[in-house]
């Protein structure tokens, strides 16, 4: 998820990391296995003055499957649930609404399962987790194309 977000005009850094789980300090083999109770998850830092929260939010639905409670694509297991972390309240706001709006817009035929959660303390995941898109670019490219992410991704959000 760091990809889709990197090179905004405003997005000063992309984290990848862990957050919403019980353990202190998790490592990924914690929260791969969901001992942790973790979600994989991003850190967005941005300008407010050049991207607004809304504009993340509206980044953020079409790189995901907001129907699948069970993980995304062939990741499996609640650590890879989709989720949207809010900070304030009126961050809480827009993401419920922006998700009200995608259920009424009949996008999809199944509910939308993603949660609306409050942030909570975020654990940056170990150095050779950040920027894989870009450190492992051939290896992220061939994890995308047998997810089947972005066939659903033009099946279901391009049209």
């Amino acid at each position: 998820m760091v990809k889709p977000f990197d090179t905004w005009d405003g997005v000063y850094q992309v984290v990848s990391g862990y957050t919403g789980g019980h353990m202190d300090n998790p490592s990924y083999e914690a929260v791969k296995s969901g001992e942790s109770g973790h979600y994989e998850a991003v850190q967005i830092s941005y300008d407010p003055k050049k991207i607004d929260y809304q504009t993340i939010l509206d980044l953020y639905w079409p790189q995901i499957d907001p129907t699948d409670a069970g993980g995304q694509f062939h990741d499996r297991g609640p650590q890879y649930r989709t989720a949207v972390f809010y900070h304030d309240d009126e961050q809480k706001k827009q993401a419920e609404e922006a998700k009200a709006k995608l259920i009424n817009s009949q996008l999809f035929k199944s509910p939308i399962v993603t949660d609306i959660l409050p942030a909570s303390r975020f654990y940056p995941a170990e150095d050779y987790h950040q920027n894989y898109y870009q450190t492992h670019a051939e290896d992220y490219q061939k994890d995308r194309e047998k997810s089947g992410r972005d066939v659903f991704i033009q099946t279901h959000w391009k049209k």
